[in-house]
């Protein structure tokens, strides 16, 4: 069975088992939690899709890693006027394994 969550204003599709990494959510290395909205959840054919979700199916997870993802170099340079900016940053990403769809 899968689904597609919503979590950190994106979409994943998700099955028992995956490992995937979402925007930061509250909980330690080990907890469990519950992923939602669900909007689309199926197995094989049958398929049910939420308006806008589906109320039925809960997406169980447990929390493997609180970490942070690669750099990103944001640079603005001003052709001759001698003005530059580098900001970086590094996005703090959960790493979680999908426990069960049901």
């Amino acid at each position: 069975m899968f689904a597609i969550v919503a979590a950190g204003g994106k979409q994943y599709k998700v099955a028992a088992g995956d490992i995937i990494d979402i925007e930061k959510i509250e909980g330690e290395a080990g907890a469990e939690v519950e992923l939602g909205p669900v909007l689309m959840a199926g197995q094989g054919a049958e398929v049910k899709i939420g308006l806008p979700a589906v109320e039925d199916v809960k997406v169980t997870a447990k929390v493997i890693v609180q970490g942070r993802g690669p750099k990103v170099i944001a640079f603005k340079g001003r052709k001759r006027k001698d003005s530059k900016t580098k900001i970086g940053h590094r996005q703090s990403l959960t790493t979680v394994q999908i426990i069960s769809v049901q």
